[in-house]
Protein backbone atom coordinates (compact mmCIF):
# COMPACT_ATOMS: atom_id res chain seq x y z
CA UNK A 1 0.00 0.00 0.00
CA UNK A 2 1.46 3.75 -0.99
CA UNK A 3 0.21 6.94 0.43
CA UNK A 4 1.77 10.50 -0.04
CA UNK A 5 1.49 13.11 2.48
CA UNK A 6 2.51 16.54 1.29
CA UNK A 7 3.35 19.04 3.81
CA UNK A 8 4.23 22.54 3.46
CA UNK A 9 7.90 23.51 4.87
CA UNK A 10 10.30 26.25 4.31
CA UNK A 11 8.08 27.46 1.30
CA UNK A 12 8.28 24.21 -0.23
CA UNK A 13 6.38 21.01 -0.31
CA UNK A 14 8.10 17.76 1.26
CA UNK A 15 6.85 14.80 0.01
CA UNK A 16 6.18 12.03 2.13
CA UNK A 17 6.72 8.57 0.82
CA UNK A 18 6.52 6.35 3.41
CA UNK A 19 5.91 4.80 1.21
CA UNK A 20 6.02 1.09 0.80
CA UNK A 21 4.56 -0.10 4.37
CA UNK A 22 6.29 -3.31 5.99
CA UNK A 23 3.94 -4.64 8.81
CA UNK A 24 5.72 -6.87 10.80
CA UNK A 25 2.35 -8.78 11.60
CA UNK A 26 0.37 -10.00 8.68
CA UNK A 27 -3.14 -8.75 9.66
CA UNK A 28 -4.87 -8.70 6.61
CA UNK A 29 -7.38 -5.15 6.35
CA UNK A 30 -6.51 -2.95 8.61
CA UNK A 31 -6.01 0.63 7.11
CA UNK A 32 -2.45 2.19 6.75
CA UNK A 33 -3.23 4.89 9.51
CA UNK A 34 -4.59 2.29 11.80
CA UNK A 35 -1.82 0.63 12.09
CA UNK A 36 0.91 3.20 11.64
CA UNK A 37 -0.64 4.78 14.15
CA UNK A 38 -2.79 3.18 16.31
CA UNK A 39 -1.32 -0.16 17.13
CA UNK A 40 -0.77 0.73 20.66
CA UNK A 41 -4.02 -0.77 21.10
CA UNK A 42 -1.93 -4.87 20.98
CA UNK A 43 -0.65 -5.14 24.24
CA UNK A 44 3.01 -7.64 23.70
CA UNK A 45 3.98 -9.27 27.13
CA UNK A 46 7.27 -8.55 27.90
CA UNK A 47 9.71 -11.09 30.11
CA UNK A 48 11.94 -8.34 30.48
CA UNK A 49 12.25 -6.47 34.14
CA UNK A 50 14.47 -3.99 33.63
CA UNK A 51 13.89 -0.50 33.92
CA UNK A 52 17.11 1.04 31.45
CA UNK A 53 17.50 1.02 28.24
CA UNK A 54 21.35 1.75 26.41
CA UNK A 55 21.14 3.18 22.94
CA UNK A 56 24.04 2.79 20.85
CA UNK A 57 24.99 4.72 17.54
CA UNK A 58 28.18 3.52 15.87
CA UNK A 59 29.51 4.02 12.56
CA UNK A 60 31.36 1.03 11.41
CA UNK A 61 33.53 2.31 8.79
CA UNK A 62 32.59 0.31 5.64
CA UNK A 63 31.40 -2.83 7.27
CA UNK A 64 31.28 -4.63 3.16
CA UNK A 65 31.49 -8.46 2.87
CA UNK A 66 34.54 -9.70 0.28
CA UNK A 67 31.63 -10.47 -2.91
CA UNK A 68 30.79 -8.14 -5.60
CA UNK A 69 27.18 -7.25 -6.15
CA UNK A 70 26.61 -5.73 -9.53
CA UNK A 71 24.16 -3.27 -9.31
CA UNK A 72 26.84 -1.68 -7.00
CA UNK A 73 29.90 0.34 -6.85
CA UNK A 74 31.55 -2.05 -4.56
CA UNK A 75 34.62 -2.53 -6.09
CA UNK A 76 36.73 -0.87 -3.63
CA UNK A 77 36.23 -3.95 -0.77
CA UNK A 78 36.75 -6.91 -3.14
CA UNK A 79 39.69 -9.25 -2.76
CA UNK A 80 41.52 -8.34 -5.54
CA UNK A 81 40.80 -4.64 -5.23
CA UNK A 82 43.74 -1.77 -3.99
CA UNK A 83 41.98 -2.69 -0.59
CA UNK A 84 42.59 -6.75 -0.82
CA UNK A 85 39.21 -7.16 1.07
CA UNK A 86 39.63 -10.44 2.16
CA UNK A 87 37.66 -12.84 3.98
CA UNK A 88 40.06 -12.68 6.88
CA UNK A 89 39.85 -9.25 6.69
CA UNK A 90 35.87 -9.32 6.53
CA UNK A 91 36.02 -11.42 9.38
CA UNK A 92 38.18 -9.22 11.79
CA UNK A 93 36.32 -6.24 10.97
CA UNK A 94 33.04 -8.31 11.84
CA UNK A 95 34.34 -9.74 15.43
CA UNK A 96 35.93 -6.01 15.79
CA UNK A 97 32.65 -4.16 15.46
CA UNK A 98 31.06 -7.10 17.64
CA UNK A 99 33.78 -6.46 20.48
CA UNK A 100 33.04 -2.63 20.08
CA UNK A 101 29.23 -2.94 20.53
CA UNK A 102 29.85 -4.81 23.45
CA UNK A 103 32.36 -2.61 25.07
CA UNK A 104 29.97 0.21 24.92
CA UNK A 105 28.26 -0.63 28.85
CA UNK A 106 28.30 -3.28 31.61
CA UNK A 107 24.88 -4.21 30.22
CA UNK A 108 24.09 -5.44 26.75
CA UNK A 109 22.74 -2.62 24.94
CA UNK A 110 19.03 -2.79 23.79
CA UNK A 111 20.01 -0.79 20.50
CA UNK A 112 22.64 -0.10 18.35
CA UNK A 113 21.91 2.08 15.17
CA UNK A 114 24.62 1.05 12.47
CA UNK A 115 25.80 3.06 9.89
CA UNK A 116 27.97 2.01 6.88
CA UNK A 117 26.57 -1.28 6.28
CA UNK A 118 26.45 -2.91 3.19
CA UNK A 119 23.62 -5.78 3.21
CA UNK A 120 21.63 -8.20 4.66
CA UNK A 121 24.38 -10.80 4.52
CA UNK A 122 26.53 -8.52 6.47
CA UNK A 123 24.18 -8.05 9.58
CA UNK A 124 23.63 -11.73 9.52
CA UNK A 125 26.80 -12.41 9.69
CA UNK A 126 27.52 -9.89 12.36
CA UNK A 127 24.56 -10.77 14.41
CA UNK A 128 24.70 -14.73 13.96
CA UNK A 129 28.50 -15.46 13.13
CA UNK A 130 30.53 -12.79 14.96
CA UNK A 131 30.89 -11.85 18.36
CA UNK A 132 27.39 -11.24 19.03
CA UNK A 133 26.19 -14.40 17.86
CA UNK A 134 25.13 -14.95 21.54
CA UNK A 135 23.98 -11.72 21.78
CA UNK A 136 20.34 -12.66 20.99
CA UNK A 137 19.93 -9.33 18.65
CA UNK A 138 17.36 -9.01 16.07
CA UNK A 139 17.88 -6.26 13.40
CA UNK A 140 16.04 -4.09 10.37
CA UNK A 141 17.96 -2.18 7.50
CA UNK A 142 17.36 -0.35 4.83
CA UNK A 143 18.05 -1.35 0.69
CA UNK A 144 19.20 2.29 -0.53
CA UNK A 145 20.04 3.44 -4.06
CA UNK A 146 23.27 4.69 -2.98
CA UNK A 147 25.78 4.10 -5.39
CA UNK A 148 28.14 2.23 -3.20
CA UNK A 149 25.51 0.19 -1.86
CA UNK A 150 25.98 1.60 1.85
CA UNK A 151 22.72 1.59 4.35
CA UNK A 152 21.70 1.87 8.01
CA UNK A 153 20.37 -0.97 10.13
CA UNK A 154 19.47 -0.71 13.68
CA UNK A 155 20.00 -4.02 15.71
CA UNK A 156 17.74 -4.50 18.86
CA UNK A 157 16.87 -6.57 21.77
CA UNK A 158 13.43 -8.61 21.28
CA UNK A 159 13.14 -8.34 25.24
CA UNK A 160 13.30 -4.96 25.21
CA UNK A 161 11.94 -4.11 22.20
CA UNK A 162 9.24 -5.47 19.69
CA UNK A 163 8.91 -3.91 16.56
CA UNK A 164 5.28 -2.75 14.91
CA UNK A 165 6.56 -1.46 11.86
CA UNK A 166 9.38 -0.46 9.95
CA UNK A 167 9.71 2.03 6.90
CA UNK A 168 12.31 3.10 4.44
CA UNK A 169 12.36 6.95 3.46
CA UNK A 170 13.71 7.51 0.30
CA UNK A 171 15.02 11.02 0.04
CA UNK A 172 14.37 12.88 -3.00
CA UNK A 173 17.73 14.77 -4.44
CA UNK A 174 18.41 18.00 -5.26
CA UNK A 175 20.58 19.83 -7.51
CA UNK A 176 24.19 18.01 -7.71
CA UNK A 177 22.92 15.40 -5.28
CA UNK A 178 23.73 11.49 -5.51
CA UNK A 179 21.96 8.89 -4.59
CA UNK A 180 22.51 8.56 -0.84
CA UNK A 181 21.13 6.68 1.87
CA UNK A 182 17.44 5.94 2.46
CA UNK A 183 16.37 6.72 6.17
CA UNK A 184 15.21 3.89 8.15
CA UNK A 185 12.33 4.03 10.35
CA UNK A 186 10.73 1.72 13.27
CA UNK A 187 7.47 1.56 15.18
CA UNK A 188 7.93 -0.50 18.23
CA UNK A 189 7.00 -1.17 21.69
CA UNK A 190 9.86 -0.68 25.05
CA UNK A 191 9.54 -2.40 28.26
CA UNK A 192 7.17 0.30 29.92
CA UNK A 193 4.22 -0.26 26.86
CA UNK A 194 4.74 3.15 25.43
CA UNK A 195 5.59 3.82 21.72
CA UNK A 196 8.84 4.34 20.62
CA UNK A 197 9.77 5.62 16.90
CA UNK A 198 13.16 5.64 15.55
CA UNK A 199 14.97 7.09 12.93
CA UNK A 200 18.34 5.93 12.15
CA UNK A 201 20.21 8.42 9.70
CA UNK A 202 23.14 8.46 7.22
CA UNK A 203 23.56 11.90 5.76
CA UNK A 204 25.78 12.92 3.14
CA UNK A 205 29.22 13.76 3.28
CA UNK A 206 31.17 16.73 3.33
CA UNK A 207 33.08 15.47 0.40
CA UNK A 208 33.69 18.32 -2.06
CA UNK A 209 33.48 21.06 0.53
CA UNK A 210 30.85 21.71 3.10
CA UNK A 211 28.92 25.05 2.06
CA UNK A 212 28.82 22.95 -1.18
CA UNK A 213 27.19 19.99 0.45
CA UNK A 214 25.10 21.47 2.76
CA UNK A 215 21.90 21.92 0.82
CA UNK A 216 22.35 17.95 0.39
CA UNK A 217 22.05 17.39 4.54
CA UNK A 218 19.30 20.13 4.50
CA UNK A 219 17.65 17.67 2.63
CA UNK A 220 17.80 14.95 4.63
CA UNK A 221 16.93 16.92 7.59
CA UNK A 222 13.88 18.50 6.13
CA UNK A 223 12.82 14.49 5.49
CA UNK A 224 13.58 13.80 9.12
CA UNK A 225 10.93 16.75 10.36
CA UNK A 226 8.42 15.93 7.71
CA UNK A 227 7.91 12.60 9.31
CA UNK A 228 8.01 13.83 13.29
CA UNK A 229 5.52 15.97 12.30
CA UNK A 230 3.76 13.45 10.33
CA UNK A 231 3.94 11.47 13.67
CA UNK A 232 2.83 14.39 15.93
CA UNK A 233 -0.26 14.81 14.37
CA UNK A 234 -1.62 12.33 15.62
CA UNK A 235 0.98 11.49 18.86
CA UNK A 236 1.85 15.09 19.96
CA UNK A 237 3.62 13.00 22.85
CA UNK A 238 5.12 10.41 21.08
CA UNK A 239 8.47 9.28 22.16
CA UNK A 240 10.92 9.70 19.26
CA UNK A 241 14.80 9.15 18.61
CA UNK A 242 16.89 10.00 16.02
CA UNK A 243 20.47 8.98 15.35
CA UNK A 244 22.94 8.62 12.75
CA UNK A 245 25.95 10.05 11.40
CA UNK A 246 24.89 13.43 10.11
CA UNK A 247 28.56 15.12 9.41
CA UNK A 248 27.49 17.68 10.64
CA UNK A 249 28.45 19.61 14.15
CA UNK A 250 25.55 20.75 16.57
CA UNK A 251 26.82 24.42 15.43
CA UNK A 252 25.74 23.50 11.03
CA UNK A 253 22.88 24.25 9.64
CA UNK A 254 20.95 20.74 9.75
CA UNK A 255 21.53 19.91 12.86
CA UNK A 256 20.36 23.16 13.68
CA UNK A 257 17.64 23.02 11.91
CA UNK A 258 16.56 19.81 13.28
CA UNK A 259 16.44 21.33 16.87
CA UNK A 260 14.85 24.32 16.31
CA UNK A 261 11.45 21.64 15.11
CA UNK A 262 11.65 20.62 18.63
CA UNK A 263 14.58 17.26 18.98
CA UNK A 264 16.69 18.02 21.46
CA UNK A 265 19.95 16.47 21.52
CA UNK A 266 20.53 13.65 23.97
CA UNK A 267 24.43 13.92 23.94
CA UNK A 268 25.88 17.02 23.71
CA UNK A 269 29.14 17.58 23.08
CA UNK A 270 29.85 14.55 24.96
CA UNK A 271 33.30 13.40 25.87
CA UNK A 272 35.05 9.67 26.83
CA UNK A 273 37.30 8.75 29.51
CA UNK A 274 41.11 8.00 27.43
CA UNK A 275 41.50 11.28 25.54
CA UNK A 276 38.87 11.24 22.78
CA UNK A 277 37.30 15.00 22.99
CA UNK A 278 34.83 13.83 20.59
CA UNK A 279 33.79 10.55 18.41
CA UNK A 280 35.05 11.50 15.45
CA UNK A 281 38.81 13.13 14.62
CA UNK A 282 39.56 14.57 11.33
CA UNK A 283 43.12 16.74 11.07
CA UNK A 284 43.75 16.63 14.53
CA UNK A 285 40.39 18.31 15.57
CA UNK A 286 38.34 16.17 17.19
CA UNK A 287 34.20 16.60 16.06
CA UNK A 288 30.94 15.51 16.97
CA UNK A 289 29.12 14.25 14.03
CA UNK A 290 27.48 11.53 15.13
CA UNK A 291 24.35 12.26 17.24
CA UNK A 292 21.38 11.08 19.20
CA UNK A 293 18.78 13.48 18.79
CA UNK A 294 15.45 12.81 20.65
CA UNK A 295 12.01 14.31 21.46
CA UNK A 296 11.46 16.32 25.05
CA UNK A 297 9.10 13.64 26.00
CA UNK A 298 11.62 11.23 25.67
CA UNK A 299 14.87 13.47 27.17
CA UNK A 300 13.30 13.50 30.61
CA UNK A 301 13.83 9.66 30.89
CA UNK A 302 18.11 10.59 29.99
CA UNK A 303 19.98 9.07 32.64
CA UNK A 304 23.50 9.73 30.90
CA UNK A 305 25.39 9.87 27.52
CA UNK A 306 29.24 9.36 26.69
CA UNK A 307 31.67 8.29 23.87
CA UNK A 308 32.99 4.87 24.17
CA UNK A 309 36.45 5.54 23.76
CA UNK A 310 37.71 2.34 25.14
CA UNK A 311 41.30 1.79 25.06
CA UNK A 312 41.13 -0.39 22.14
CA UNK A 313 39.48 1.54 20.29
CA UNK A 314 42.29 4.34 20.10
CA UNK A 315 46.05 4.52 18.66
CA UNK A 316 48.52 7.36 19.07
CA UNK A 317 47.84 10.40 16.85
CA UNK A 318 51.58 10.36 15.56
CA UNK A 319 51.22 13.59 13.27
CA UNK A 320 48.70 16.11 15.96
CA UNK A 321 49.44 14.65 19.43
CA UNK A 322 47.31 12.67 21.91
CA UNK A 323 44.45 9.84 20.53
CA UNK A 324 42.49 9.20 18.05
CA UNK A 325 40.09 6.40 16.25
CA UNK A 326 42.04 2.87 15.71
CA UNK A 327 40.08 2.80 11.89
CA UNK A 328 40.60 -0.19 9.80
CA UNK A 329 42.02 2.03 7.29
CA UNK A 330 44.79 4.73 6.81
CA UNK A 331 43.78 5.43 3.26
CA UNK A 332 44.41 2.35 1.28
CA UNK A 333 47.02 1.33 4.06
CA UNK A 334 45.35 -1.47 6.06
CA UNK A 335 45.98 -1.47 9.88
CA UNK A 336 43.95 -4.42 11.96
CA UNK A 337 41.51 -1.58 13.33
CA UNK A 338 37.75 -0.61 14.59
CA UNK A 339 36.35 2.23 13.13
CA UNK A 340 37.53 5.89 12.38
CA UNK A 341 34.30 6.75 14.50
CA UNK A 342 33.82 6.12 18.00
CA UNK A 343 30.59 4.80 19.57
CA UNK A 344 28.08 7.53 21.40
CA UNK A 345 25.87 5.71 23.99
CA UNK A 346 23.14 6.73 26.05
CA UNK A 347 21.40 5.57 28.88
CA UNK A 348 17.71 6.14 29.44
CA UNK A 349 15.50 5.31 32.30
CA UNK A 350 11.93 4.38 32.63
CA UNK A 351 10.56 3.71 36.10
CA UNK A 352 7.02 2.31 35.58
CA UNK A 353 8.23 -1.27 33.95
CA UNK A 354 5.18 -3.18 32.45
CA UNK A 355 5.18 -6.57 33.58
CA UNK A 356 2.38 -9.97 32.62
Amino acid sequence: MEMRNDIAHNESAVYLSIFHFHSLFLIPHFSFLFLFFHFSCFIFPFEASAQQLIFVELNCENLFDCRHDSLKQDDEYLPESLRHWTRSRYWRKLNHTGQTILSCSQELPDFVALVEVENDTVLHDLTRRSLLRNAGYDYLMTESPDERGVDVALLYQPSSFRPVCYETITVPLVKGMRPTRDILYVKGEIITGDTLHVFVVHAPSRYGGERETRPYRMQVARHVTAAIDYLHRWSPDALVLVAGDFNATLKDKSIRFLLEQGLVSAAPNVEGTHGARANYRYHGLWEQIDHVLVSPSLLQHKVEAYVNDAPFLLEEDTKYGGVKPFRTYNGYQYQPGFSDHLPVVVRFSFANVYYR
